[in-house]
């Protein structure tokens, strides 16, 4: 049984994501937009995280209070433009390692091929969240989760921010047993496999390319 999609609906994200898509938002502001919706996202995507008692001492007690309980997390961008969402996630997990896989995707072919991989060496161990502003196909995302799942880390979430349905059905049936984190849901992918109405390239959007 597949499991059913976060689709974001918080004004503060509705709120970002719309100055995220204006044409006229320059990379500075772009890049900062990209950061404070991750933020948010991860906020969502780590609701789940279990928590143990731990006993301290304030100025005027001592008291039973809750943290985390030991899980060990991995943000796995995929390159580019996953890597715009770094900082974010790293902004509320600092302790969290970090991964990279690389995949671009074949202008003729629209599929993505892959020319990096670097996973922490635990990751066996840690939850991983994996990294992209953009799913629209789905093929980036499905073949990174595949890479990862190679070594068998305890559990699996995918962060975007745009979504088309046609990546969101793509990445439910490939994986299932992946919750998919989105802050919004588009419409449709065009004929270049561009999301719309989307916000153009993100890569280029993040460091200013074209």
């Amino acid at each position: 049984m597949s499991m059913q999609p976060f689709i974001a609906d918080h004004p503060l994200i509705r709120h970002k994501v719309t100055f995220l898509r204006d044409e006229n938002t320059g990379s500075k502001q772009f890049r900062e937009l990209i950061q404070e919706i991750t933020e948010l996202m991860m906020y969502e995507a780590t609701r789940d995280l279990p928590l143990c008692d731990v006993e301290i001492k304030t100025p005027i007690t001592t008291t039973t209070c809750q943290v985390i309980a030991g899980r060990k997390l991995a943000f796995v961008p995929i390159l580019r433009a996953g890597l715009g969402m770094v900082d974010g996630a790293l902004e509320l997990v600092p302790a969290a390692r970090v991964g990279h896989i690389g995949l671009y995707r074949d202008p003729k072919t629209h599929l993505p091929v892959e020319y990096y991989c670097k996973l922490p060496s635990d990751i066996d161990e840690r939850d991983v969240f994996v990294l992209d502003p953009m799913l629209a196909t789905g093929g980036s995302a499905v073949d990174a989760i595949s890479q990862i799942k190679k070594r068998h880390p305890r559990s699996i979430k995918f962060i975007c921010i745009i979504a088309a349905p046609e990546g969101m059905a793509a990445i439910t049936k490939a994986h299932p047993d992946v919750q998919v984190y989105c802050a919004a849901l588009d419409e449709r992918l065009n004929e270049n496999a561009y999301i719309v109405p989307g916000l153009g390239d993100a890569g280029d959007r993040i460091f200013g390319t074209k």
